[in-house]
């Protein structure tokens, strides 16, 4: 699914209050990182993660989108917003 920029501007806002569920550590995207990850998604559908300094923090949002079929919706300084939409019962309805 990808996302347009009216959608895009909408998680956005919504994710504005959210705090960071997962924070990557030294380790970067380890399998466990990917699986808490993949399970906030399942959960709450749309999470903010705290990157870490590593590695180019571009290139550490979009394979921990990509490893867990997310969007990447947005990406500031050290946080970046992930959207996987809920197929049965999603809490957001996109605009168009």
């Amino acid at each position: 699914m990808s996302l347009n920029s009216h959608q895009k501007q909408f998680l956005k806002a919504q994710a504005h209050a959210l705090k960071p569920v997962v924070l990557l550590g030294q380790d970067g995207l380890s399998a466990s990182v990917i699986a808490e990850i993949k399970s906030s998604l399942e959960h709450h559908e749309l999470i903010k993660i705290r990157l870490n300094a590593g590695e180019t923090r571009r290139e550490q949002a979009q394979q921990a989108a990509q490893a867990t079929g997310a969007e990447l919706v947005s990406l500031v300084g050290r946080v970046a917003v992930l959207f996987l939409q809920d197929k049965e019962q999603s809490r957001f309805i996109l605009p168009r």
